[in-house]
C-alpha cells in the first residue's frame, strides 16, 4: 500500500444498494442529492460517489438523464472529484448500469469485483416504509444474486477504463474480489494506482470482524505492492469503528448514507455532512491529514474535472 498518505474521505451520498429509502432524511430528487453532495464536499470529503433515484418516489433508476440534472451542479459548486456507480440498483442489467457513466465520462466510477449473495432481507421488518417498492425490494435479496461476472468486469474496464480514461473505485466484499482484481491487472485491463474499497458487513460478504480487516490489508499488501490505496466502508452499525481503525493504520475511509443512516448508536444522521464531519474530526484527531479534492486526483492518477463530458 501507498506509504505515508493523505486520507481521501469518500461520502456515498445515496446509495440504492446498500440502503433503500428508510429514513426522511437520504435525499432522493435530483435537488437533493447536487444540495447533499455539495455540502458533503464542504465538510470535506475528496471524492462523491453518486447512484440516482426516480425523484417521484425514491426507487433506484439506472436513467442517464436524471443523473445529468445534479452532476453538473455538483461540478460547478464543489471540486470534488465526481463517482458514480456501475452497480446501480439491484436487477439492473449491465448495459443499465453502464449507461450512465457511458454518458458522463466521469473520472471515476464504482467497480464491483465479483458476483455475490446480497442479502439485504434481515432489515424488512425494522423501517416503517414510505413507499410500497421498498420492502420487496429487500424481501427479493433471499434468492438473489449480484452478477458481475468475468465478462461484466471486462466490459467495464475496457468501455470505462480504455474508452474514457476513467479510473475506478474497486469494491471488493470478500477476499475473492482481491483475486478478481489481481486477474484484471495481470490482463493489462487496469492501471495502477489502484483505490480498493474494503467492503465488511453485508450479509453474503466478508464479516464485520477487526480480524477481517487486517487479513485483506495484508492480502492486498502481497498482490499489488505499493500500487494501491486502501479504503473502508462498513454497513450500518460498523461505519465509524471500521474507517477510524483503517485510518490508523495509514489507509482511506468511506461514509454516507448509502453505508448506514445512522450518525450514532440509535440516532439517525440527517446528512451525509455530518457523516463526512465526523470522520473528519476523528482522522485529524489522530494527526492525520484529511487529502483535498485535488490531492486526491494527484493521488490516484485522475484525468480530471475538465475532461467529463457534464
Amino acid at each position: 500500500m501507498k506509504k505515508n498518505a493523505k486520507v481521501i474521505i469518500t461520502c456515498a451520498v445515496t446509495g440504492s444498494v446498500h440502503t433503500p429509502t428508510m429514513s426522511k432524511h437520504l435525499p432522493i430528487t435530483p435537488n437533493e442529492i447536487a444540495e447533499a453532495s455539495i455540502a458533503a464536499s464542504e465538510a470535506g470529503a475528496a471524492i462523491i460517489h453518486l447512484h440516482a433515484r426516480d425523484p417521484k418516489d425514491g426507487r433506484p433508476t439506472p436513467s442517464p438523464d436524471v443523473f445529468m440534472e445534479f452532476l453538473p451542479r455538483i461540478k460547478q459548486a464543489s471540486k470534488a472529484v465526481i463517482n458514480i456507480t456501475t452497480g446501480g440498483g439491484l436487477g439492473m442489467t449491465l448495459d443499465e448500469r453502464l449507461a450512465a457513466p457511458k454518458r458522463a465520462s466521469p473520472e471515476m466510477t464504482s467497480f464491483n469485483m465479483g458476483s455475490m449473495n446480497f442479502g439485504l432481507f434481515e432489515l424488512g421488518g425494522r423501517f416503517d416504509w414510505k413507499y410500497d417498492w421498498e420492502k420487496p425490494y429487500l424481501e427479493k435479496t433471499k434468492d438473489f444474486i449480484v452478477k458481475n461476472t468475468f465478462q461484466d468486469m471486462e466490459r467495464i474496464a475496457k468501455e470505462l477504463g480504455e474508452g474514457h480514461g476513467t479510473k475506478f473505485e474497486f469494491e471488493c466484499y470478500d477476499v475473492s474480489h482481491l483475486y478478481n482484481l489481481a486477474y484484471l491487472v495481470d490482463k493489462g485491463w487496469v492501471k495502477p494506482p489502484f483505490l480498493i474499497q474494503g467492503i465488511f458487513g453485508i450479509l453474503g460478504g466478508i464479516g464485520a470482524d477487526h480480524n477481517n480487516l487486517m487479513f485483506m490489508r495484508e492480502t492486498a499488501d502481497r498482490l499489488f505492492g505499493e500500487d494501491f490505496y486502501f479504503s473502508v466502508l462498513a454497513a450500518g452499525r460498523h461505519q465509524m469503528a471500521f474507517c477510524t481503525m483503517n485510518a490508523i493504520m495509514g489507509g482511506s475511509v468511506r461514509v454516507g448514507m448509502e453505508d448506514s443512516l445512522y450518525i450514532a448508536k440509535g440516532k439517525l444522521t440527517e446528512s451525509n455532512a455530518a457523516q463526512v464531519a465526523k470522520i473528519r474530526r476523528i482522522v485529524e484527531d489522530l494527526s492525520l491529514d484529511v487529502a483535498t479534492p485535488d490531492e486526491a486526483r494527484a493521488m490516484l492518477g485522475l484525468k480530471g474535472a475538465h475532461q467529463t463530458a457534464f
